[in-house]
């Protein structure tokens, strides 16, 4: 995390990396509202790290427990 207390953006790309899925479904995301995005001057969307990592955490540990892996909440 940078020092002054913002949290690093990531892109479209980044984002779909760590989902492994394709950055247009990144897109579809932000436009439906199930991830948030930051605009940059630019028009480009621009996500929260720490947003996507906990996303990306509670979508892990529902497949988990889905798959009988995990504990239940």
């Amino acid at each position: 995390m940078p020092q002054n207390g913002q949290d690093h953006l990531l892109t479209p790309g980044e984002v779909a990396a760590m989902f492994r899925v394709d950055p247009k479904t990144v897109t579809r995301w932000a436009t439906a509202g199930r991830i948030g995005s930051i605009r940059t001057p630019g028009g480009h969307r621009r996500f929260r790290e720490s947003e996507v990592r906990t996303m990306l955490a509670e979508l892990t540990n529902d497949a988990d427990v889905t798959n009988g892996i995990g504990p239940a909440h």
